[in-house]
């Protein structure tokens, strides 16, 4: 639960806007009319505003731990032309547009200190005890990327809540060699991991073929593995049988209708949950994703899209019939 600002991959700055890799998830999922819970930690400073609007469309912010201390929730991140995403040095990125950096990015960092620590917790870090109980047997979690110390804790609490799907998207700051032993103790915990392709060449390399890599994640102990590659859409591996699916994403690099591709990632993951628990096939849940994200990025802002639940379930049937096709 963040609060964005962003210069966007058509060089416009965005600043003070409702995100987090948690919400965009939630969104991707609450797109297909499912009641969705959000489980995250706000400081007594969060904007309260912004969770109104939620209920109104079945996200219910019950599972919110509010802290009683003021928590800096500030995230920044800028596209850069070459695709790739920067979230250090915002005044740099500012200068590059010509525009004065906002004053509540000064002496900005970046909005991850300490998620690379296996043993303590940052602040806005979930903690096993955090899981509400009255939230017992539900359905099917995603853990969003958060601490590794969250990452690695809270997969056994909530086995032991009998949640039978658990989906994970790893934290950018513990996916590098020097925590391969970590990644490694929680993939067995999880049913799928979503890592994105630039987390796959930081932990390998940046010359790794990803299919590759994914094979290797895959035998270490995780039944699926999805890797997340923008534009190129995504690869996903059966851990058990060994073998490899692309697909295809719904739109072109250069697609009209993108506007800002601010939480595609984190939409899927919240799109592919929710197909995952409806099919229980890895492979049907995959299109969910892909429309979750498709819709999310042709706006701005986590919220834009959840009113648009009957396109969503055109586009699933029209890219279904697509890839049945190729597949």
């Amino acid at each position: 639960m963040r609060i964005d600002y962003l210069i966007t991959h058509a060089g416009e700055a965005r600043v003070e806007v409702v995100g987090g890799n948690g919400l965009y998830a939630a969104v991707g999922a609450a797109i297909w009319g499912e009641p969705v819970n959000l489980w995250a930690r706000i400081g007594s400073n969060y904007p309260h505003a912004w969770l109104a609007p939620l209920a109104n469309h079945q996200i219910s912010i019950e599972g919110l731990v509010r802290l009683p201390t003021p928590q800096d929730h500030r995230t920044f991140f800028a596209y850069l032309p070459d695709g790739r995403r920067d979230d250090t040095n915002p005044a740099t990125h500012f200068a590059r547009i010509g525009q004065p950096l906002p004053a509540a990015l000064t002496n900005y960092q970046h909005s991850t200190p300490g998620q690379d620590d296996p043993y303590n917790y940052e602040p806005l870090a979930l903690r096993p005890e955090d899981w509400p109980m009255a939230w017992e047997d539900v359905t099917a979690v995603h853990l969003s990327p958060l601490a590794l110390a969250t990452h690695l804790n809270t997969p056994a609490r909530l086995r032991q809540a009998n949640v039978q799907q658990i989906t994970l998207d790893p934290g950018e700051r513990y996916m590098v060699p020097a925590r391969t032993a970590q990644i490694k103790q929680i993939l067995p915990q999880i049913d799928v991991f979503l890592p994105s392709a630039m987390e796959m060449r930081s932990l390998f390399g940046d010359e790794v073929d990803l299919a590759e890599a994914a094979l290797t994640v895959a035998s270490w102990g995780v039944p699926w593995v999805v890797v997340k590659n923008g534009a190129k859409g995504v690869l996903l591996v059966n851990g058990r049988s060994q073998t490899i699916t692309h697909f295809p994403a719904y739109h072109t690099a250069n697609d009209s209708r993108i506007i800002d591709v601010t939480g595609a990632g984190d939409s899927f993951c919240g799109g592919f949950m929710v197909g995952l628990a409806r099919t229980g096939n890895a492979t049907q849940a995959v299109p969910y994703g892909l429309i979750s994200a498709s819709l999310v990025i042709e706006g701005y802002g986590a919220l834009n899209a959840l009113s648009r639940q009957a396109e969503a379930l055109a586009r699933l049937a029209d890219y279904s019939k697509q890839a049945a096709n190729k597949l």
